[in-house]
């Protein structure tokens, strides 16, 4: 038998939850509205769109994540900008080989929580600071405020993903440090405001998603290492 999905069913699933890193700046919008209800409501008006805004930035909505062994799930929602053949950051310490770096860039508009793309052991954890440039371009991989974090998948297998500070995204945040262990897809950390999230794939595997795609955080299976499927060819439609 079907299951019944009511009108309030559909209202309930569109509600989606703030992220408590969150909370304080809604918190302040809305009090910076009130405080503007008393003293020239027109501008209070501007102030509740820019709280509701803030809510929306920070929305954190739970995802249903693929779990079989072997695959690579994505770190972030967003566009997928780049995918290339690169040396990894030195920080990173994963050695000379050329990797796979498949770049995500989050807009303003895209849900900003970033979650593991595979299970394991945080073995690194690296801030380096840096430049604000925009987060869509390359040479933001290299130049901007960034947080590089190693997973050890216990199968002699490293997965890294930086967090990079864009534009307007001036803080990194994370939940984990070194030492933790963590499932695939649970909550790594987000970036306020506009960023991109590069994840760095053992040598000689490809991907198997094309730039221009979005990639839902959680969710999207961006490679394989269980598959001999090569790297896959897209066109725009």
């Amino acid at each position: 038998m079907a299951e019944r999905h009511s009108l309030f069913d559909t209202i309930g699933d569109a509600i989606v939850p703030i992220h408590g890193d969150g909370i304080k700046f809604v918190a302040i919008g809305a009090g910076i509205a009130l405080l503007l209800f008393l003293l020239w409501p027109p501008l209070a008006w501007l102030a509740v769109l820019a709280t509701a805004w803030i809510a929306y930035f920070f929305r954190d909505p739970a995802r249903v994540t693929p779990l079989r062994e072997g695959l690579i799930i994505a770190p972030a929602d967003g566009r997928i900008c780049a995918i290339e053949r690169v040396r990894p950051p030195v920080e990173l310490a994963l050695g000379e080989a050329l990797r796979v770096r498949i770049s995500i860039f989050l807009s303003i508009f895209d849900v900003h929580i970033n979650r593991a793309p595979v299970a394991g052991q945080i073995i690194r954890s690296v801030y380096v600071p840096g430049s604000f440039l925009n987060a869509a371009s390359d040479k933001s991989s290299e130049e901007n405020e960034r947080r590089g974090t190693v997973i050890d998948t216990g199968a002699d297998t490293e997965i890294a993903i930086v967090q990079i500070a864009g534009l307007i995204a001036r803080r990194i945040v994370t939940f984990v440090k070194e030492g933790d262990r963590i499932g695939v897809g649970e909550r790594l950390g987000l970036i306020r405001f506009g960023s991109r999230v590069d994840l760095y794939l053992p040598p000689n595997r490809g991907a198997l998603v094309a730039v221009g795609q979005r990639a839902v955080g959680g969710e999207t299976v961006l490679a394989d290492l269980k598959s001999p499927e090569p790297e896959r060819e897209a066109r725009l439609q």
